[in-house]
């Protein structure tokens, strides 16, 4: 059963400024994120996609981000890219508080915008 859903939109350009501010990368994302980031270069669409995809997921739980930190939900790929979510702390206790068992998500991008969908089931 569908326990929520939530979707983001991003521009690009916003993130790659970002990513050039000391401590960005590391106050919203985990050392395994970072790491993969690196692996692709610090590409701007890769980061921007994990930031799209974390403000999904917290739409989808329906609380925005309160007593959630954006490192509390990792963003990571399996073999074949397919984004996975792995959740930590309070984004957790959430989940579990809210019987939400699995996340589905989904990331689009085109040159300039990155999108996310985050799907919820119990």
């Amino acid at each position: 059963m569908i326990k929520g859903i939530g979707i983001d939109l991003i521009e690009v350009k916003r993130i790659a400024k970002a990513i050039k501010r000391k401590g960005f990368l590391e106050k919203y994302f985990t050392k395994r994120e970072i790491l993969m980031f690196q692996e692709h270069n610090m590409n701007p669409q890769k980061v921007a996609g994990n930031f799209c995809t974390k403000e999904a997921v917290v739409k989808m739980f329906g609380t925005g981000f309160r007593n959630i930190k954006l490192s509390d939900i990792e963003v990571l790929r399996d073999d074949y890219g397919k984004p996975i979510v792995v959740l930590k702390n309070y984004a957790l206790e959430l989940s579990v508080n809210l019987i939400i068992k699995s996340i589905h998500v989904s990331i689009s991008n085109t040159e300039d915008y990155v999108t996310a969908v985050a799907v919820g089931e119990s």
